[in-house]
């Protein structure tokens, strides 16, 4: 029994740091929805969306997206796929410098958490420790579209995500 609870115990303790810095970041933030992206079929990382009190997705409110991942990615992987993502959506940004400085490599299991703050601030967290903030006019927009926006990759991946 003991055995039981203290593997309960050590597989819980991710998801509960990860919900203390959802709630850290956005007090009455609720999950709203929950995807797994996939790319050629391969999962790339599982997303939950969270917003307040797990209401209906308003991008006059701040909200968050946090990436579990299920795959090693670098870096550089993460920021070119962001990179092209905005270019992909409307126009490229000039925020190479600030995605570099927010983004390390990820390892399976490791956890990003993106949480707007106002339409121009976006704050992130890997593995439950703030790594920075990004600006840039109107990022919240163009930044959380990748993954909620009218325009993604995936359709069926942003409607489960929006609880739809």
């Amino acid at each position: 029994m003991h055995k039981i609870l203290l593997a309960w115990v050590i597989l819980s303790v991710p998801a509960i740091l990860q919900a203390s810095t959802v709630q850290t970041a956005l007090s009455s933030a609720q999950v709203r929805g929950e995807a797994i992206f996939r790319v050629f079929g391969l999962p790339i990382y599982e997303a939950r969306l969270y917003t307040e009190d797990g209401a209906a997705l308003d991008w006059n409110k701040d909200f968050g997206i946090e990436l579990n991942y299920l795959r090693d990615l670098t870096e550089r992987d993460l920021v070119d796929s962001t990179l092209k993502e905005f270019e992909r959506t409307g126009r490229p940004l000039p925020v190479r410098e600030q995605l570099t400085g927010c983004f390390k490599d990820v390892s399976k299991g490791d956890q990003y958490l993106a949480v707007s703050s106002g339409e121009d601030q976006i704050g992130f967290w890997h593995n439950g420790v703030r790594v920075c903030t990004l600006r840039h006019p109107r990022i919240k927009q163009r930044f959380m579209a990748i993954f909620v926006g009218d325009n993604t990759r995936s359709s069926a991946f942003t409607r489960k995500l929006k609880g739809e």
